[in-house]
Order: C-alpha cells, then sequence, then structure tokens
C-alpha cells in the first residue's frame, strides 16, 4: 500500500471512510493522516488480519487489484479459483486461503442469485453460529424474517459483511456442503 500513488492513497482513504460494513472508521482518524498513521487506524480498528482484508477490500474497490493482490500474497494471505481442492479453509489449519473469482469473494461474486436459490437458511444459520461467524442475537433476528430470500438479503446485508473474507470463507464452505448442487452450478458460470 506504501507504494500507491498521491491520487490512488487519496481514493484510498476516501472509500474506507465510505465503507458500509462495521466498524466503520470515524473520519477525523482518516483526513490528513500518512500512510503509517492510516496504516495503524486499520489495525486498531480491524486487527492485523482484519486490516489486511478491509485494505484488499478498499484496494479492489478503487481498481487497485495490482496492489490489492501484492498486499495480500505479502501478508501471506492465498486466493484460489472456486473448484481447487487444495484449499485449506480459515479453520484447516495454516496459511489462510480464499475463494476468490475476478478479485472478489466467491459469495460476494454470486450474492444475487446466493440470496434468490439457498433454501437451507436454517441449516446455513445453524452452522454460522456454531462456527461463531454469527452471534445468537443475528441468528434469531433472521430466523424471525419470514422468507428465505429476506433471510439471506439480511445476512449479506450485515452480519457476512462484517465477517471479513474469513466468515464469507465459512459461508462459502457451508454452502458447498448444504447447497452442492447450487455451487456446482455457480462454480460453471464464473
Amino acid at each position: 500500500m506504501s507504494n500507491l500513488s498521491r491520487h490512488n492513497f487519496d481514493n484510498f482513504c476516501d472509500e474506507l471512510l465510505h465503507r458500509k460494513e462495521k466498524p466503520r472508521v470515524a473520519r477525523n482518524r482518516v483526513e490528513g493522516k500518512s500512510f503509517l498513521e492510516i496504516t495503524e487506524v486499520l489495525v486498531s480498528t480491524y486487527n492485523e488480519t482484519g486490516a489486511v482484508e478491509v485494505a484488499a477490500e478498499v484496494l479492489n474497490e478503487i481498481d487497485c487489484k495490482k496492489e490489492a493482490d501484492q498486499l495480500l500474497k505479502d501478508a501471506d494471505v492465498k486466493c484460489s479459483e472456486p473448484g481447487s481442492r487444495n484449499t485449506a479453509g480459515p479453520s484447516a489449519g495454516g496459511t489462510a486461503q480464499y475463494t476468490m473469482v475476478d478479485g472478489e469473494h466467491f459469495v460476494d461474486k454470486h450474492q444475487i442469485e446466493l440470496i434468490n436459490r439457498v433454501h437451507s437458511v436454517a441449516d446455513i444459520l445453524d452452522l454460522l453460529l456454531e462456527k461463531e461467524v454469527i452471534k445468537q442475537a443475528i441468528y434469531s433476528e433472521i430466523m424471525a424474517i419470514p422468507t428465505t430470500q429476506e433471510q439471506m438479503r439480511e445476512l449479506f446485508s450485515g452480519p457476512l459483511n462484517a465477517a471479513g473474507l474469513r466468515g464469507k470463507e465459512v459461508f462459502y464452505r457451508i454452502l458447498e456442503k448444504e447447497e452442492k448442487y447450487l455451487i456446482d452450478d455457480l462454480k460453471g458460470k464464473k
């Protein structure tokens, strides 16, 4: 990130301020700050691993994909194509690897189809709760929603984005088991 042009660094800071996912960064913690100060803000807000994930996400948003890939590589966070079987999930030990398609996580890339086509939401929520991707209060709120599409929309709108890449990867692995045919179909679409 330190090799960003001034223009891209300003865009990075602006995009960071406009992230909808929580926790959000306050304007006074970003405006007029140096690269090192922004790095400190990222780490103090998201922890070390989360800071890398958020920084890569923001870099992708401002069309700095090479820089995002380099950041992930430097931080030893590996990306994989969907369907590769040599991919260790975040809980498999070792270095976390994420299922990426065209610079974004598989579940983000296919969000609309997942919202419309996933039917086993209750089972998925049970597993997300068990793996501590969501909390009991969120689980209860989503389960109270009447339709599976609305439940999925709510899951994507808050808790899943807040969980970052690791949470999305756990969600993806659950979908591979609970909605195997849907995921296979989406993998074929790229």
